[in-house]
């Protein structure tokens, strides 16, 4: 088993900068891909970001590409999501999620292990 607890998160104006965390336990975190995904209201969760047990292979939604950051400090056990320039569009739960399994996935359904969530709310 593996357990996420995130952190961060908040209200934020339109332009401003905002840091999520994810800190994993219970099993070698650099046995496992990350994941941050988002789901606003009424919709569906969508890929955000994921990074590989190295960190060395990353890759964002080109919908958060140049805006957001995943990178990893596997000494500390947890993944990041550094958001900038954040727009009202962004605004949804956030949720880390691990996969044990190789593949770096877009799907939700490839992870088998979720963080609680966490609010972003981006105002206009």
């Amino acid at each position: 088993q593996v357990q996420l607890v995130q952190s961060g998160g908040g209200l934020v104006q339109a332009g401003d900068s905002l840091s999520l965390s994810c800190k994993a336990s219970g099993r070698t975190f650099s046995n496992l891909d990350m994941g941050w995904f988002r789901q606003a209201p009424g919709k569906e969760r969508d890929f955000v970001a994921a990074i590989s047990r190295s960190g060395a292979i990353a890759y964002n939604a080109d919908s958060v590409k140049g805006r957001f950051t995943i990178s990893r400090d596997n000494a500390k056990n947890t993944v990041y999501l550094q958001m900038n320039s954040l727009k009202p569009e962004d605004t949804a739960v956030y949720f880390c999620a691990a996969d044990p399994t190789w593949g770096l996935s877009r799907s939700p359904n490839a992870y088998d292990y979720w963080g609680q969530g966490t609010q972003v709310i981006v105002s206009s």
